[in-house]
């Protein structure tokens, strides 16, 4: 049942509309207002569709990581994002351990710096890796010393470079890798409420597995925070047709220089023999004039070919692939 007017009501109601004060048409359009809660100790400054566009930029950085960490680790590296989440500064330090390994980025030309953490054991594989070994963390956690904190600055320094292609179509980057932390005390580079966007990164070497995660600040990102957004990530990003990708491939095969030798036969004498040698003397191989000879490229046997001549030099006429190594 609806509610009944009072005749105060009813006189207040035809006093405003005598004056204009009201108007019945737009009764029907007016909606109840939704009063949210805000926590100012925790504003949300980063929305979901800036983490999801994080999550695409780090997806790009993860690929990179896979194809240049193997170069200097000599094992197969494989990293995945697991999540981005907004954070506030103080919570992102008290989740770290000691010791830690804390890299601390210079985001130029952006003013602040972003905190690049990586597990302690990868810290201890990486090490093991670079000076020899098989690769093994430590069973026990300790410090690291200055020479191993030397070797893994290395490698966090490529890590840093390797920031600059996934965020050009964001900003042109020009990161630097200001120092390395282990000790979680000395993690306070932003105020401990500032917000910040954390990715974790899975990253796996070998066998041996480990945590990453990226800690940027909103502060850092703040100037061209507009821009991480998935629709001006897919339209300023550089689609490059298959033709232009298969001939910057060429281009770089074409540089790369690899020794081609191809053997006539093989044959065994005595260094007797071999001290004694003359011109004019006659060495039997174990080949005959008509079989054919073995290419190799590198230390790897891909062609069989036949001897001649071109112009004033000797050359060799392929005559078969060998598909398997």
């Amino acid at each position: 049942m609806a509610d009944v007017l009072s005749q105060s009501e009813i006189d207040s109601l035809l006093s405003a509309l005598n004056s204009g004060d009201f108007d019945p048409a737009k009764t029907e359009d007016m909606e109840e207002r939704q009063v949210k809660d805000y926590n100012f100790a925790r504003p949300s400054k980063f929305s979901k569709d800036h983490l999801r566009t994080l999550v695409f930029i780090f997806e790009h950085y993860a690929r990179l990581l896979s194809t240049s960490l193997p170069v200097y680790l000599r094992k197969n590296v494989q990293v995945e994002v697991m999540d981005a989440e907004a954070a506030t500064f103080q919570e992102f330090s008290n989740s770290l351990s000691n010791p830690v390994l804390l890299g601390v980025v210079n985001f130029a030309p952006l003013e602040g710096t972003v905190v690049i953490e990586m597990a302690s054991g990868l810290g201890y594989m990486i090490v093991d890796r670079m000076l020899g070994g098989s690769g093994v963390p430590l069973d026990k956690v300790r410090e690291f010393t200055e020479i191993e904190l030397t070797i893994i600055k290395r490698i966090m320094s490529v890590c840093t470079n390797l920031l600059v292609e996934p965020w050009a179509n964001v900003q042109e980057l020009n990161p630097t890798l200001e120092r390395i932390e282990t000790n979680s005390q000395f993690a306070q580079f932003v105020s401990p409420n500032e917000m910040t966007s954390v990715i974790t990164m899975n990253i796996k070497i070998g066998d041996i597995q480990g945590l990453m995660n990226i800690c940027i600040p909103y502060t850092v990102v703040k100037p061209v925070i507009d821009k991480i957004n998935t629709k001006y990530w897919y339209s300023t990003a550089d689609v490059k047709s298959n033709e232009a990708y298969r001939r910057s491939i060429e281009d770089t095969l074409n540089r790369a220089q690899i020794p081609v030798r191809a053997i006539m036969g093989r044959s065994a004498i005595s260094v007797n023999d071999f001290i004694h040698l003359q011109v004019g003397d006659i060495i039997k191989i174990d080949t005959k004039l008509e079989d054919e000879m073995d290419v190799f490229v590198g230390n790897i046997k891909k062609f069989s070919a036949v001897p001649g001549a071109r112009d004033d030099a000797y050359a060799v006429k392929i005559k078969s692939v060998y598909r398997e190594e």
